[in-house]
């Protein structure tokens, strides 16, 4: 499916779609010189329709640049916009009680905080993808004094109010996902001990409780032994969610020199969620479905979301790499076609967040408390370097 001038011109579209579309929709313009940090909620064209701040966008956004700054070139906007993000991040968003805010004014005053804790994994990775960038050695000390509150947060009972009430307890895929990418990015920046071993636990998780072999299906929740819960809640998928979890594993995989074990796991979960996931008559991955085809609770469970796609481009591409399994390669120049003819803005540039199952945009924006400057160019800037890796080494 791919011949080596294929995949070349697949690493130059990715690397021209992010530094000539996708970033500079978002820089230098939404630089907030004024009150630090970044202005991110921007309808199609990048006009402002809401100066709020979102903190794990903050976080995303300040990874990102930094990111650029480390690995595709040493930019001064870019590190001094990630100088801005972390500043910002610092001076204003951790509560007196060491846990950060979730969403906050212009100028960083509370709005709201959650039980949760994923703006403390972006500002991790955000804070150690700047100390990588800057030398800045108190940036180091945070993220990895940060990292261990995250562990705690993850592994002590109680710690953290749950959104699982005692009537029907419950552990969800979220936590060890997100604490696997956030060790991996914080080890592959400015390395910890500690995370190697929390991975590996963190991947023996998600193998035990949520893939579920028998009827092919990563599920979202399960009750504390890993059984299903037979309710609403327990039987909604995620298959988006899911698939970002396989290519986490995925990538872990190749680090550890291509480990067999860990390539059939995430294969397995990106095959089972694939099957769930594609609409075989419009295109696009599905938001939610339910593990028995029962209806599913939420309104929107049929339409497109921008992640998924970036994700499954990801996780696709990653798989078709390290296998050679020409079904992977289908399936991502399946995913990658509908993606950048549906939610890709010609016009003006990034992607729309939101489409109907039909694939017409259901509103403008770009961004708001819950899409920014994260997973599409994380997407586009990963894709590259992955492509990028597998050419020269098969010089």
């Amino acid at each position: 499916m791919y011949s080596r001038e294929s995949l070349l011109d697949l690493k130059d579209f990715y690397e021209n779609q992010l530094l000539n579309d996708t970033v500079p929709f978002w820089f230098p313009r939404s630089f907030d010189k004024d009150f630090g940090g970044f202005l991110l909620m921007r309808d199609v064209e990048g006009s402002l329709i809401d100066d709020d701040k979102a903190v794990w966008i903050q976080a995303r956004a300040t990874w990102l640049l930094a990111t650029l700054y480390n690995t595709m070139e040493k930019k001064q906007e870019w590190l001094d916009g990630a100088r801005l993000g972390y500043e910002f991040l610092m001076k204003h968003c951790f509560d007196a009680d060491g846990r950060m805010f979730f969403h906050v004014t212009r100028e960083g005053r509370p709005i709201r905080k959650r039980r949760y804790f994923f703006s403390e994994t972006f500002a991790v990775i955000a804070m150690a993808a700047y100390a990588r960038a800057s030398g800045d050695t108190e940036a180091a000390r945070v993220a990895r004094v940060l990292f261990g509150k995250c562990i705690e947060y993850a592994e002590v009972p109680g710690l953290l109010p749950s959104k699982f009430s005692d009537t029907r307890p419950a552990r969800g895929i979220g936590i060890p996902m997100i604490m696997i990418n956030t060790a991996q990015q914080l080890r592959e920046t400015i390395g910890d001990d500690r995370c190697d071993e929390r991975i590996s636990g963190w991947i023996k998780d998600i193998e035990k409780y949520f893939v579920k072999e028998d009827i092919r299906c990563v599920m979202e929740q399960v009750a504390t032994d890993g059984t299903i819960i037979d309710h609403i809640d327990g039987r909604t998928l995620n298959p988006g969610h899911a698939i970002e979890g396989a290519w986490f594993i995925l990538h872990e995989a190749r680090r550890r020199n291509n480990d067999p074990h860990l390539i059939a796991l995430g294969c397995k979960m990106l095959d089972y969620m694939w099957e769930r996931g594609w609409d075989k008559e419009y295109g696009g991955i599905l938001y939610f479905r339910d593990v028995f085809n029962k209806p599913v609770q939420e309104y929107w469970q049929d339409m497109k979301f921008w992640w998924p796609h970036n994700e499954a481009i990801i996780a696709t591409l990653l798989a078709y790499l390290i296998t050679g399994n020409e079904k992977y390669a289908s399936w991502h120049k399946l995913v990658n076609d509908y993606a950048y003819s549906h939610f890709h803005d010609k016009i003006h540039g990034e992607w729309f967040g939101y489409l109907h199952r039909d694939g017409k945009p259901a509103q403008t924006a770009k961004g708001n408390l819950f899409k920014g400057p994260f997973h599409l160019p994380r997407q586009e800037w990963y894709c590259a370097q992955i492509l990028n890796d597998h050419l020269n080494k098969a010089e």
